[in-house]
């Protein structure tokens, strides 16, 4: 049977005092829909409220991976996504959370997200995040009381990153908030393709590492 892979995309537009215009950032929901598509691999979206979700970097609509997810029904998936409190997320064999700057909005503190997380962690499922995605990571406890982070090697978008790009918009810097629950961050050059698996833990650091990033999710559930 195929395997089964669950996008959790934020429904976050704007973000910030000024509020800047967000989204989803379209090379990290599009490349990695495109891998796991062509693995064969059955795909679904959720969201918290269930709403359409914004798309950012509509400036690279041309670029291949994100044409063929804009024209070949990947898009329309993700604008048809369900509530995650309707979706039963036991039957994914993946959960993936693409970044742009919409989730540090809505997932740093999400409970039903942190449930929904913790618990595919716990039952070897693979978690997946690229960019600013890994804050869905942010606040996740296992049923021991630790924090899913704690001794977990992880990437994500940088501070230096950051700060040429949206610190003054981001209620807080990733890197350092994954690093203050216990995570063992890695950073790579600024804006190139970088990732880790830790286990069943697979992050990627910015929208370069996005295809990288599911590559290594397909590299564990074909184990």
């Amino acid at each position: 049977m195929s395997k089964k892979i669950l996008f959790i995309v934020s429904n976050s537009k704007v973000i910030g005092k000024k509020n800047r215009a967000t989204g989803v950032f379209l090379d990290e929901v599009a490349h990695p829909y495109v891998e796991f598509d062509a693995a064969g691999y059955h795909i679904d979206f959720a969201s918290i409220t269930g709403e359409e979700p914004g798309l950012d970097n509509l400036e690279a609509k041309e670029e291949p991976l994100n044409a063929k997810f804009l024209q070949d029904g990947g898009w329309e998936k993700m604008k048809n996504n369900r509530k995650l409190a309707e979706v039963d997320a036991s039957i994914y064999d993946a959960i993936f959370v693409p970044g742009g700057l919409a989730p540090m909005v809505d997932m740093p503190e999400n409970p039903l997200l942190k449930k929904v997380i913790a618990e595919a962690y716990e039952r070897n499922a693979v978690v997946g995040a690229v960019c600013h995605g890994p804050v869905s990571l942010l606040n996740v406890k296992l049923s021991d009381g630790t924090f899913l982070l704690k001794d977990k090697n992880v990437t994500s978008f940088t501070n230096e990153e950051e700060n040429n790009y949206a610190k003054d918009d981001v209620p807080f810097l990733l890197e350092s908030a994954l690093t203050a629950q216990g995570a063992k961050f890695h950073g790579a050059i600024p804006w190139s393709s970088h990732s880790i698996a830790d286990g069943n833990l697979v992050t990627g650091q910015n929208p370069a590492s996005a295809r990288e990033t599911a590559q290594k999710i397909i590299a564990i559930l074909e184990v």
